[in-house]
């Protein structure tokens, strides 16, 4: 897979001094080097998506559809390409990497519908006799520049989610893909580019440290910044973007609970497939597990006989669920989180160790309150087990985290899914399947913790848009 070399800034790939070395975290070798920013780069790019802004609140509806479709369907027609790339330099299993090709397809096609229905309404303005007579109505206008900053676990979805919303309302977008992962997001923005229905300037992209992310979000001519990661690093961005609208998706440590009327086979089925998928690297994957007393010498049988099928090695075969971590210094931290919540009380099911360069799927049993592997997003292959009385000790420890973007409850019991949906604060609440679902269509995003704003392209097209009233006396 080619595209010009440099990064693409303005309307050209400008050259770059430096490049940095994309490593496949499987076997520690060298994918491709990579364009380098630096902080003046980001400042140019910057320069250049203000000076297109115009012009890109100018582009008719066709064009910015054009656009998102043509990049749609060479994404079809190489998808098998882009599979395989996004595999080497994520370590992500296939099977993992096949999804995210999938759903890629959909939020540019969802976002080129979207374009449609980019409308306001009319005001009725006569609530008072001052607007007797005025005409009033309202439209949506581009916010100006986006800038958009992505995690390494799904690069080429999530630089869609902040590209293509960006394109159909009418903004310019400035995107940063993950120091270790840019190559898949690079050719993305190379097809929006070369469809030749945006100007040049309109999608560009920077690479580098935090200088250059730091450049991107402080200037306070940007009309907004979306960002996938971790709390913390959320949290610094708000603070150093403010007055700048941000939206926000910031992880989780999404909770599964095992209502003692569920089907528990479907159940122990979901907490795999849910907690190992991606390496157990995403925000949603399944990472607490809170079930029903009455039913737990039943579930954890069920659990641990499905552990057994959980396939770890080389993330190029088709069977394989968990692969190597993004890199050693995650690799360290999961396994010294599990450590410590072993010498806090918990029981070690299964894993906790090492086998070559990833960790063998972990299950950790009666983990308490206060150690990392149950408070904090541990993103990793690790899941944790742990006994409650009854539903109401449930939902109130879901809520007891300081997270809240996805949740799940298995029951056959509507009354409970109806109390679930209405009590687990949660940006979505899940019933009878894996917290990690999520349809590219509907809205998504947390609360608390876990991040402000909502991504899927009709949702993000709401957060790229300001309204703009007309009032009007004939």
């Amino acid at each position: 897979m080619n595209w010009p070399s440099g990064l693409p800034i303005g309307a050209g790939w400008l050259p770059v001094e430096d490049t940095t070395e994309i490593v496949f975290p499987y076997d520690g070798s060298v994918v491709a080097t990579a364009p380098l920013g630096t902080a003046e780069l980001a400042a140019q790019a910057v320069e250049e998506a203000l000076a297109v802004a115009p012009a890109m609140a100018r582009v008719p509806s066709h064009a910015r559809r054009t656009a998102l479709m043509g990049a749609h369907d060479a994404l079809v027609e190489r998808r098998a390409e882009v599979e395989r790339l996004l595999v080497l330099e994520t370590g992500k299993p296939l099977v993992d990497c096949r999804v995210e090709v999938a759903r890629t397809i959909v939020t540019l096609a969802t976002a080129a519908e979207e374009v449609a229905r980019l409308h306001g309404e009319t005001v009725p303005l006569d609530l008072l006799p001052s607007g007797e007579g005025l005409t009033g109505f309202w439209t949506r206008r581009p916010i100006g520049v986006v800038v958009g900053i992505t995690g390494f676990n799904y690069p080429l979805l999530l630089a869609a989610h902040k590209i293509a919303p960006a394109i159909a309302a009418g903004c310019p977008v400035i995107v940063k893909p993950a120091p270790a992962t840019p190559l898949a997001t690079l050719w993305l923005v190379h097809l929006l580019r070369e469809t030749g229905a945006l100007p040049s300037a309109a999608v560009q992209l920077v690479t580098g440290d935090v200088e250059v992310g730091r450049t991107l979000v402080e200037d306070r001519r940007i009309g907004a910044v979306s960002f996938t990661g971790s709390a913390a690093a959320g949290h610094a961005i708000a603070r150093n973007a403010a007055p700048t609208k941000v939206v926000l998706e910031l992880g989780s440590n999404a909770a599964l609970v095992v209502a003692a009327d569920a089907d528990l086979e479907a159940a122990a089925d979901a907490v795999v497939r849910g907690g190992y998928y991606a390496s157990g690297q995403a925000c949603i994957s399944v990472q607490r597990v809170l079930v029903e007393e009455r039913v737990r010498d039943r579930f954890l049988p069920l659990l641990a006989e499905r552990m057994k099928n959980v396939v770890s090695g080389d993330p190029r075969e088709a069977e394989t669920r968990v692969a190597p971590l993004i890199d050693e210094r995650s690799t360290a931290r999961v396994l010294e989180w599990v450590e410590a919540a072993v010498d806090a009380g918990a029981s070690l099911a299964t894993g906790g160790r090492r086998a070559g360069r990833e960790i063998v799927p972990t299950l950790l049993a009666d983990v308490p309150d206060g150690v990392a592997a149950w408070d904090e997003e541990i993103f990793g292959p690790v899941v944790c087990v742990r006994t409650v009385a009854d539903l109401d000790e449930a939902f109130a420890t879901v809520n007891r985290s300081r997270y809240g973007l996805h949740a799940s409850v298995f029951t056959t019991s509507l009354a409970t899914a109806f109390a679930a949906i209405d009590r687990i604060e949660a940006g979505g609440v899940v019933v009878n399947e894996v917290p990690g679902f999520r349809a590219d269509n509907m809205p998504y995003g947390g609360v608390k913790d876990s991040g402000i704003g909502r991504e899927g392209p009709r949702f993000a097209i709401e957060e790229f848009t300001v309204t703009r009233m007309a009032i009007i006396r004939p």
